[in-house]
């Protein structure tokens, strides 16, 4: 049980930094695009704090596709072992 709980948390954690990093780059505002470039900076810098927005959007996203990897493989009941039955087997060549 807890061995469960542990393989779903770390699960979890690398999907959630996965989607954070899917969902960076929208709604990003430079400050080049802003015309207000802060002295020492790059024009090509964030302007304004859209990290909350950024962490709130991968949580969403990482819960939604965590829910849809539950109902497969609790809901229907497939395991990493059903993968090749789902794929079919092409043989190339006469044998």
């Amino acid at each position: 049980m807890l061995t469960t709980i542990i393989s779903y948390a770390a699960l979890y954690f690398v999907l959630w930094w996965l989607c954070l990093f899917i969902v960076l780059p929208f709604s990003l505002r430079t400050q080049e695009e802003e015309g207000e470039v802060t002295l020492g900076t790059v024009s090509s810098a964030p302007t304004g704090r859209h990290m909350r927005r950024a962490f709130l959007r991968a949580t969403l996203l990482t819960a939604i596709l965590f829910a849809i990897y539950l109902g497969i493989t609790k809901g229907l009941g497939y395991t990493i072992d059903d993968v090749p039955r789902i794929v079919p087997n092409y043989v190339y060549g006469n044998g």
